[in-house]
């Protein structure tokens, strides 16, 4: 039967002859792909299957003796392929399939593998009965080699794709040198760059600064930390050459450098690339790239290397000139602040100042210590409209403008209207906030005003922080383009210990949040940091400038009255209490109670809280402000307590005689009966009533201020 018969039987047509050749002549490429493709006819009921020569070929078979029998055709098949292929024709014949295909491997002679396919049509009768499988059956190695070959080629490409990808994601957020490094040495690095280690050195004044070492092993390079650019090094022939270098060897680096023969036995590598990064034909510098597992550099993988090198300047380009820039920009901003911070008597300052990162674009933010006459210090705040070099220019005329007019002695309100006239005389359309204060740390009188601005927060000596109600004005400039300079004072007081904390809005504007939780966590900031200014500056800046302030300026001032801590003989507390703070009331008398304890003093502890809360809620409930309260021993042989109670009225308490129904007049009987002395005192804009308790109670009466005109205040 011919090969053109058999074609017949499995309802191919006849193959026609090719071009130019006549009688069925076949030429070398026919005759390859047949010898590669053959035919059979599966006679399933006599059990017999006829295969054509190229397909007995296909089968490695010879064609002289095979003996037609279907098991012969497939014996050389390793069991479990023939049972695989048993599997599909068996499922296709009862499934009432008409075709079927399948994939399966022939072991070859030389010990290969040789893929083949077979497609077959399967013939039933009519009652769906098969009787016959006609079909094709091809040498599929080539085909699926190419293929492997093919989807490795591609796995290799997804591979360097997703590291240029990943490598470039990354850098795309570095701004600064430093954000270069971490995102090339910091987690996840090196599995970016598709590399075991990493070295990365900048040219700087004629030297080679290794500013990343980056891999098990590599710590051994710190000894090339800096080094002159000269030959001698391949990451500084690189960088003179301009030209990447690939080690496939990496045994032979110590002979090629004998610089590097101490330490190459020490490095863990088997191959190195060594790449210039070079950006608009400025060398930048040198980076190396260290590799365990790999021997050689294929023509893809040196392409990736000089890409990822070529990535990675692109970024250190940006990055250098950022730095320059905002090294520029601070350097700017801080001529416009003051250099030096005066030393004040009773208390201490501590300041700070973060500048945003946005480049050459430095804010108008500024702080301020004036020295006064009278030893009064004056502290101010504020932040100028804008971020940019004309917002710079603007806060240090208005800074040097302001600390003139507090120098000249003029009171707080009068301060921040001359400085708004100064700024709405300027040519220029910007505005300004502030909060401006006059401080005498002696008496700890605070004179407060501010202009559009942030007001200041108050930590007291137990940790707890107030925000106080400052009466504002309208921000420096628009205020006198309006015609409106009122700046309202407020008086604060500050007892011993307590602090001041004023700052700029970027302290407390956290991005997706209200102004209002900021100074919430601001206040707890304050609260949870330690007593001390300069540790306290510090805490803040930790605790919010870090997490929230890289996008705005800040400027920060804190200042703290000394503590007055008495001595072990004459111990002594000062607390405020705010006006209509029930809290604060609460808490001072808890004070003095534990004062006393600790003092070893508990038998007056509750005969003194009683008189604390008389004297604070005589105070908050008939004057107009706060009260300081002041606990000290006197330090006599028979140790007394003295509790003072300050506030700004100058009516003196009278004596009343209460009806038997009055819920209120008793204050000065309590008073004289729990006191061995009291009495009351003036104290500036104010007084003070004051009493002491002690084991001896006599010569109780002998107070000033018994019985005085004023404002009917005790209960």
């Amino acid at each position: 039967m011919t090969d053109d018969d058999r074609r017949q039987r499995i309802g191919s047509p006849p193959r026609p002859a090719p071009d130019g050749q006549h009688g069925g002549e076949i030429g070398p490429m026919e005759r390859l792909a047949m010898n590669r493709t053959g035919s059979f006819d599966w006679d399933l009921d006599s059990a017999t299957i006829d295969v054509d020569e190229a397909g007995l070929l296909v089968f490695g078979l010879d064609p002289e003796t095979f003996d037609s029998r279907p098991a012969s055709l497939v014996h050389r098949l390793e069991p479990d392929e023939r049972a695989r292929l048993d599997a599909v024709i068996r499922e296709a014949l009862s499934s009432g399939r008409s075709s079927y295909t399948a994939h399966f491997r022939i072991p070859r002679e030389d010990g290969g593998e040789q893929w083949t396919h077979v497609q077959a049509r399967i013939l039933r009768d009519a009652t769906g009965q098969a009787h016959r499988i006609v079909g094709v059956v091809r040498d599929t190695t080539a085909e699926v080699t190419h293929s492997a070959f093919v989807l490795e080629l591609e796995k290799r490409r997804q591979v360097q794709t997703s590291i240029v990808e990943r490598t470039t994601h990354a850098l795309s957020r570095a701004v600064t040198v430093d954000d270069v490094t971490a995102a090339l040495t910091g987690p996840g690095g090196l599995a970016r760059l598709g590399a075991d280690g990493l070295a990365l050195g900048l040219v700087e004044n004629g030297s080679v600064n290794v500013i990343a070492l980056s891999g098990e092993s590599l710590e051994v390079l710190d000894d090339f930390g800096t080094r002159r650019l000269e030959h001698g090094t391949p990451l500084a022939e690189t960088v003179l050459g301009g030209r990447p270098l690939f080690i496939s060897n990496f045994a032979n680096l110590g002979r090629d450098y004998p610089a590097l023969a101490p330490y190459v036995g020490r490095l863990k590598f088997r191959a190195a690339a060594y790449l210039p990064l070079v950006a608009q034909a400025r060398s930048l510098g040198g980076m190396a790239l260290f590799y365990r597992g790999r021997t050689a550099f294929t023509a893809d993988e040196r392409n990736l290397c000089l890409g990822l090198a070529a990535i990675v300047a692109q970024s250190l380009q940006r990055a250098i000139l950022f730095d320059e820039e905002r090294e520029l920009a601070t350097g700017l901003q801080s001529t416009m602040l003051p250099r030096r911070i005066p030393e004040i008597a009773g208390g201490e300052i501590a300041v700070r100042y973060h500048a945003a990162w946005s480049g050459r674009q430095v804010g108008g933010d500024w702080y301020d210590v004036v020295s006064l006459p009278r030893g009064r210090v004056g502290i101010v705040v504020g932040d100028v409209q804008g971020h940019d070099t004309h917002a710079a220019a603007i806060m240090g005329q208005l800074r040097i403008a302001l600390r003139a007019y507090a120098g000249e002695g003029h009171a707080p309100s009068t301060v921040l209207a001359r400085a708004s006239r100064f700024l709405a005389e300027l040519d220029t359309a910007r505005f300004a906030t502030c909060t401006y204060a006059q401080v005498d740390l002696s008496t700890g009188t605070v004179r407060a005003v501010r202009a559009g601005h942030l007001g200041p927060l108050i930590r007291h000596t137990d940790g707890r922080v107030g925000i106080p109600k400052l009466r504002g004005g309208l921000p420096l400039g628009v205020a006198s383009v309006f015609g409106d300079e009122e700046f309202p004072e407020t008086r604060l007081d500050l007892v011993p210990g307590e602090t001041l904390v004023l700052c700029t809005d970027g302290l407390v504007e956290q991005p997706g949040s209200d102004i209002d939780t900021g100074l919430q966590a601001l206040s707890d900031a304050v609260s949870s940091g330690p007593p001390q200014a300069e540790a306290l500056a510090d805490h803040l800046s930790e605790q919010l400038w870090e997490r929230w302030g890289s996008g705005d300026d800040v400027a920060l001032l804190v200042l703290r009255r000394s503590p007055d801590p008495g001595t072990p003989r004459a111990p002594r507390i000062h607390q405020y209490i705010h006006q209509a703070d029930p809290q604060g009331l609460s808490d001072a008398r808890a004070a003095v109670s534990q004062a006393l304890r600790d003092w070893d003093m508990g038998a007056l502890a509750d005969d003194a809280e009683l008189i604390t809360g008389e004297l604070l809620v005589n105070v908050l409930l008939h004057t107009e402000g706060g009260a300081v309260l002041t606990l000290e021993v006197l330090p006599e042989p028979v140790r007394r307590v003295r509790l003072s109670v300050q506030d700004r009225s100058s009516a003196w308490p009278r004596r009343r005689t209460p009806g038997e129904a009055a819920t209120s007049g008793r204050g000065l009987l309590l008073l004289d009966a729990l006191a061995t002395r009291w009495g009351v005192e003036p104290r500036g804009e104010g007084k003070a009533v004051w009493c002491e308790i002690g084991p001896e109670r006599g010569g109780r009466g002998n107070g000033t201020g018994h019985g005085g005109s004023g404002h009917g205040g005790f209960r």
